[in-house]
């Protein structure tokens, strides 16, 4: 049986104000009775502030309304909430209702295309503008007012395999946008739009463009950058997680750690340079996406205050990273993930193959274990050094080569020292 999409949304009080367009301020300190963002706020934790809901009173919350888009879509997205008014969103299509009554005050849709259609994450709002990526990967300027179409640009050709379901991140007047793509001979990419017309400001690619040769990433391409990422105002700092390197599979025909996909990026949003990285899987061969949200908590660490990043990554390890230069504070396993654990069979083959450097079986290419990594014969974990700040020079790693392959067999992360 076909359903169709439908919000409900439970209240038990609530005072929404009604206004026009959204001071951008107030993406900085956003009102408690709002969700201005995919995350609600740029730090990425989806904490509400809200006290009236409590643990004894939940309970008599009631179904106040419900919304039916008339489409069979699931609403896969978080909605967004500005000056009372909810704007969600399916692939190609956005509405906007008030938040009080149900009522359907506009909605666009795209026009019908072949492109990817697997889901969306959401809508994202500045001044008087909602911004709305399409599955054929356009980038839509809508008047908040009445969804009248301000401008439509085209971020990635959906031909080629590349398609968008991301909630755009507004970072001053940029307009932030990740998309998808999991077939062969894609480089990543992180573009910055203007949030007034619509001009490509920048581009960050994790794998090299057609033609191009940076970052080095030992042939690899992929390294989609599908999720909304986070942000610190004060370090000026714009924090994005990326996908699997491709082919994914066949990683001998792509050697090395291929940076930077599986990896965690710092950038500056006003001109897109990396500031640093850090690569939470290198030479994915299982789909390790580091995509997932980097989470950004001011709290002490060791006794010391420190500017946190935080991470779950798919590899089946929780990442703390000092966010104000990527260092690798706590790695730790939060999760048992299959074909992951080390056998002592697997770290004598991985010790032999790492002191002997022989190409016969090497296990780059086989389940990347991680395990008992700290217990491998010879380890010893490299000194940590922060990353190049620009992207657009040759690297070296500050360890020998026997360590390095190890490390690398070892599914650890690397750190970059600039030559």
């Amino acid at each position: 049986m076909r359903s169709l999409a439908s919000l409900g949304i439970g209240i038990g009080f609530s005072v929404v104000l009604f206004a026009q367009g959204v001071d951008p301020k107030d993406l900085l300190h956003p009102p408690p009775d709002s969700w201005l963002t995919y995350h609600g706020d740029y730090s990425g934790r989806r904490h509400a502030s809200l006290t009236q809901i409590t643990p004894e009173n939940v309970g008599k919350l009631k179904d106040v309304w419900h919304f039916e888009t008339g489409r069979t879509q699931s609403i896969k997205a978080t909605p967004i909430l500005a000056n009372g008014i909810l704007y969600v969103t399916t692939p190609d299509n956005l509405w906007a209702v008030d938040a009080r009554t149900a009522k359907e005050l506009w909605h666009y849709q795209h026009p019908r295309n072949d492109a990817f259609h697997i889901g969306h994450r959401g809508a994202a709002v500045y001044k008087d503008t909602v911004y709305l990526t399409t599955p054929d990967c356009h980038l839509i300027a809508l008047n908040a007012k009445d969804g009248t179409i301000k401008w439509n640009v085209l971020i990635a050709d959906s031909s080629k395999g590349y398609w968008s379901s991301n909630a755009p991140l507004v970072v001053g007047n940029h307009v932030l946008v990740g998309i998808s793509g999991d077939f062969d001979n894609l480089p990543g990419q992180l573009k910055s739009i203007d949030a007034d017309t619509g001009k490509t400001q920048w581009i960050f690619y994790t794998t090299p463009p057609p033609g191009g040769t940076e970052p080095e990433s030992g042939g690899a391409t992929g390294g989609q950058m599908w999720m909304t990422g986070t942000y610190d105002p004060l370090l000026n700092l714009v924090y994005v997680g990326s996908g699997n390197p491709t082919p994914v599979l066949n990683g001998k025909v792509r050697p090395g750690d291929n940076p930077w996909t599986c990896s965690i990026v710092a950038l500056n949003p006003d001109t897109g340079k990396l500031v640093w990285g850090f690569q939470v899987s290198p030479h994915d061969t299982h789909d390790w996406d580091a995509a997932e949200v980097p989470v950004l908590v001011d709290a002490d660490f060791n006794g010391q205050p420190r500017k946190l990043l935080l991470q779950a990554s798919r590899n089946g390890y929780f990442f703390v990273l000092d966010r104000t230069n990527g260092k690798d504070l706590l790695t730790a396993p939060y999760a048992t993930v299959n074909d992951r654990s080390l056998q002592q069979a697997d770290i004598d083959t991985l010790a032999k193959w790492a002191d002997t450097g022989a190409a016969e079986g090497d296990p780059a290419d086989a389940p990347m274990p991680v395990g008992p990594w700290h217990k491998l014969p010879g380890f010893r974990e490299p000194a940590f050094v922060t990353p190049p700040v620009n992207p657009h020079v040759r690297y070296r790693r500050r360890q020998t080569h026997r360590t390095e392959r190890r490390y690398r067999s070892a599914g650890l992360a690397q750190r970059w020292l600039r030559s």
